[in-house]
């Protein structure tokens, strides 16, 4: 491994930030499905608030031999409870399919796996978000960053579970149940419009240097941190969580 990705990898924030990419791109239709298939935080408010939808099912469709594990659906479906006002419950659905072949990946090819995979769309009072855990990496890492996932529209999201355990066999490196969990509520954070995606901005704590991410030191939505020290106590302080300003935007806009 060259030396570069080695030390990309060892920067904590790096698998959720620069460890992140997300993809507003135009919308493409899903099986005739165009409710969820907008732009990225286009459904902020629908995911935080009971106003239209008072109940999520959320699809996890892994491939096999690479599923999240129990710990880190956990610590997800806590960090949701914590967030949401969903009084009809929150509902985590798992499946495996066969690997599709197509890795690396580009963000296209990850959509087109959305089109033969996703099986839940929203209904009624009803939403659903779909995420899909990929035995691949991203076409665009590099030696000097790795991508850890992607929000790419309003209810979607991919994981590279494949980058995940790779990062997590390195000594130094989170348990794998720790990373796995950052990357899935930093993503989902995303389609809750953070920062500044869809959920509007309460104070100013937008990252200029990468747009979508916090300033706030240690929040669980900061673009970078450098390796030091005080990034090995924060490792060990497990999951980051988002910072007091980032929940006063996510309260405004219709969440807990």
């Amino acid at each position: 491994m060259q030396i570069t990705k080695f030390l990309s990898i060892l920067l904590f924030l790096s698998f959720i930030v620069v460890g992140c990419s997300d993809d507003d791109e135009n919308t493409f239709v899903l099986n005739g499905e165009t409710s969820n298939t907008q732009t990225l935080g286009t459904s902020a408010n629908d995911l935080l608030s009971d106003t239209n939808f008072r109940g999520l099912t959320v699809e996890i469709i892994s491939v096999e031999g690479f599923a999240p594990t129990t710990t880190a659906i956990n610590t997800f479906r806590s960090f949701l409870e914590d967030r949401l006002h969903k009084p009809d419950g929150i509902t985590i659905n798992q499946r495996t399919v066969p690997s599709s072949g197509l890795a690396p990946f580009d963000i296209n090819e990850i959509r087109q796996i959305e089109t033969l995979e996703r099986t839940v769309f929203n209904e009624g009072d009803e939403i659903t978000v779909y995420i899909y855990f990929a035995d691949g990496i991203s076409e665009i890492d590099n030696d000097s960053k790795v991508i850890l996932g992607s929000a790419y529209l309003n209810t979607s999201i991919v994981i590279y579970e494949k980058t995940l355990r790779e990062l997590s066999r390195n000594p130094l490196s989170p348990l794998l149940s720790t990373i796995e969990a950052a990357t899935l509520n930093h993503e989902f954070s995303h389609l809750l419009g953070l920062v500044n995606i869809g959920t509007p901005l309460q104070s100013p704590h937008e990252d200029s240097l990468s747009l979508g991410h916090c300033t706030s030191e240690n929040c669980l939505m900061r673009a970078a941190v450098e390796f030091e020290s005080g990034m090995m106590d924060l490792m060990g302080n497990g999951v980051p969580t988002l910072c007091p300003i980032c929940r006063a935007d996510l309260r405004a806009n219709g969440g807990k």
